[in-house]
């Protein structure tokens, strides 16, 4: 398809890629957190194809007091550890309190969660990478950036451009 190689990264989103997204309101703790039909498993795949996996998601359930950075860090630190657990792994977890009438260049589609990363990370290659999300708002920030993007959405009929449309994360492991 483009290629993949041990050079490439990967950006998922989080919610409504890797778990399920909770209809107006926040994943704020591990029980809330369910983790989609095979993520976990399409994760350890793509573990075994990409030099870096970074999960980048919009975050203003804090900005909004729903939930603190503290709460957000433990619901992290378990999807990260349920993962290895499989023999998976997650490079880094970027993620933007702000609430979106802040405009911040943290929140996607603005691209500082990825430019975080690519200073944490300086092989990263934007050229070289695929945004994987189930927003508009996920598709544009890896379009800005020059990636591949990857749209998980049951219709594949939208507007949002993305270069490649896919029902759900382990239909993209399956394919690579």
């Amino acid at each position: 398809m483009w290629d993949i190689d041990s050079s490439w990264t990967l950006f998922l989103d989080r919610d409504g890629v890797i778990n399920h997204r909770i209809i107006d309101d926040y994943v704020k703790t591990i029980e809330e957190f369910i983790f989609l039909d095979e993520a976990p498993e399409a994760i350890v795949h793509f573990s075994k194809i990409f030099k870096r996996i970074v999960v980048v998601t919009n975050q203003q359930g804090i900005g909004k007091g729903l939930m603190t950075e503290s709460n957000l860090s433990t619901v992290h630190t378990y999807m990260v550890q349920e993962i290895e657990k499989l023999g998976g792994r997650i490079d880094a977890v970027y993620f933007a309190p702000q609430l979106a009438k802040e405009n911040s260049l943290m929140r996607k589609p603005e691209g500082g969660m990825a430019l975080k990363a690519k200073s944490e990370f300086p092989e990263i290659d934007f050229s070289k990478s695929v945004m994987v999300g189930d927003s508009d708002s996920d598709i544009e920030f890896g379009k800005r950036l020059g990636m591949k993007t990857v749209k998980i959405s049951p219709t594949k009929m939208d507007d949002s451009k993305a270069d490649l449309y896919i029902e759900h994360l382990n239909q993209l492991a399956k394919s690579l």
